[in-house]
């Protein structure tokens, strides 16, 4: 039998007590996140900015249990949920996005709900938390 804490996802070990959740989210062109990188790999991008941003958060705040693959799926099967389990994920990354910024020392901007009405505007949710990501991220 092995011992529970060989189950611990690897984010967890990755984590220092002194590190900074700027150290863990990566700053990218919110635009690019948005349209041109999705629109160049004929969507694929997007899954995998999903995929990044959840594993970054999951390392930026280890109080939290984040899944980064849950997401994505949540994404490729969005038919199949009728859009349900996706439109929960969204507003979900919203929280973890703010809990970032609150573990960054800032004031949490962003919002779940705000990330959903997004996503039925021109699809601007990753634009969106994309611009607050990069709040997270500093300018390093």
């Amino acid at each position: 039998m092995q011992n529970s804490q060989h189950h611990a996802p690897r984010h967890r070990a990755q984590h220092g007590a002194g590190d900074h959740p700027s150290e863990h989210i990566k700053r990218r062109n919110p635009v690019g996140v948005w349209i041109g990188l999705p629109l160049i790999t004929i969507g694929i991008y997007l899954l995998v900015w999903i995929y990044k941003i959840h594993d970054e958060m999951s390392r930026a705040t280890p109080e939290r249990e984040i899944s980064p693959g849950s997401p994505m799926i949540a994404a490729l099967i969005a038919p199949l949920t009728l859009f349900i389990w996706p439109i929960v994920a969204t507003h979900k990354a919203g929280g973890h996005i703010a809990a970032a910024q609150r573990a960054a020392g800032q004031a949490p901007s962003c919002s779940g709900g705000m990330g959903v009405l997004l996503l039925f505007v021109f699809g601007l949710t990753p634009l969106y938390y994309q611009m607050e990501l990069n709040k997270v991220a500093g300018d390093h």
